[in-house]
């Protein structure tokens, strides 16, 4: 009988390539959504149950008498989400697995590289500092009452439809009309970036593994590109020849636009790089045949070629890196 799993989502930039890979792999594999239109298509081997998350009756309704292997939530993201998820699926599921994520790790990190034993510590992000309580409330649950909870945490992972760097298309449509591009600091720190697709290999590989109860893993890549080099690949893939970055502090930026350096402080303006040996443990096919960024990038780009109602630019976001640009730019001797 092949392993039965339920993903909570399942239709989001990680969680639809984990679908794709688990069907794959032959896994028995149940989406629990709202039943609204998506615009990432799932396998068509896939039970498909209609319920909303936030409603726990809607979600008892809709699975019945059913259990699983393993469980998945991918849109939990504070502690009561996750208390609710304990009542919910306590007696019937083998393996609860909770999304956290990388930027819990101590921000910046005092050792490199980075393992799933670094501390948990992010005084500069309130979504962490949440993920984190989730964590904390996860092994409570372990030690206390045997809930058979597995903490997984992803760094940075995009597939075709997202670009790396915060505004999005913005930063393209100025690479391609020639206008100054903003990076964080020097460009020079080193920043792991995971196509999902490699991903899902790493996490369908630890679905209902007894060996994976009561663990923290993170999944990333091997790959870890200055900031520089990655504006340099999507500049590429994107056609343009020549690239004028200007480097900007992140405390400055932050300045301007207190949401956009929140992330850059919390999380993108450090030097983060993973070891990846847990995982590798239960999983030796992980990081085989990964994706790297440089063509990841052509991906990226390619598809919002091929989308232009994707081309967003956001003119308040724009606004903002010409007034970094015109502030911190090199001026002429």
């Amino acid at each position: 009988m092949s392993v039965s799993v339920l993903f909570i989502g399942g239709t989001g930039r990680i969680s639809t390539s984990c679908v794709h890979e688990a069907v794959r792999q032959g896994l028995d594999v149940t989406v629990l959504n709202r039943g609204k239109t998506a615009e990432r298509l799932l396998p068509p081997e896939v039970s498909l149950l209609t319920a909303d998350v936030n409603d726990p009756q809607s979600v008892r309704e809709a699975l019945g008498d059913r259990s699983f292997d393993a469980v998945v939530n991918w849109v939990n993201f504070t502690p009561e989400q996750v208390r609710r998820d304990i009542d919910l699926f306590t007696g019937r599921t083998g393996q609860y697995l909770f999304i956290s994520s990388a930027s819990a790790y101590q921000t910046p990190p005092t050792h490199m590289p980075v393992t799933e034993s670094t501390p948990l510590k992010n005084p500069y992000w309130q979504y962490s500092r949440d993920k984190i309580a989730c964590e904390e409330l996860l092994v409570k649950a372990y030690r206390d009452d045997d809930f058979p909870m597995t903490i997984i945490r992803p760094s940075h992972t995009y597939d075709e439809t997202l670009l790396p760097f915060d505004g999005g298309w913005t930063v393209v449509d100025r690479m391609r009309a020639g206008k100054p591009v903003i990076v964080h600091g020097d460009g020079t720190s080193l920043w792991t970036i995971t196509h999902s697709r490699d991903f899902a290999v790493g996490f369908v590989g630890l679905l209902a593994r007894e060996a994976a109860i009561g663990e923290a893993f993170h999944i990333t890549g091997d790959e870890a590109p200055t900031w520089n080099q990655i504006f340099e690949h999507v500049a590429e893939a994107a056609g343009v020849g020549e690239l004028n970055l200007v480097h900007v502090a992140s405390e400055a930026i932050a300045a301007a636009d207190p949401n956009w350096g929140a992330g850059l402080l919390g999380d993108k303006s450090n030097t983060m790089v993973f070891d990846n040996t847990k995982l590798k443990r239960l999983v030796p096919e992980f990081g085989i045949d990964a994706t790297p960024f440089r063509l990841g990038a052509r991906e990226v780009v390619a598809w919002h070629d091929a989308n232009p109602e994707h081309q967003t630019v956001d003119a308040k976001a724009d606004a903002v890196m010409d007034w970094l640009a015109e502030r911190y730019a090199p001026r002429p001797m």
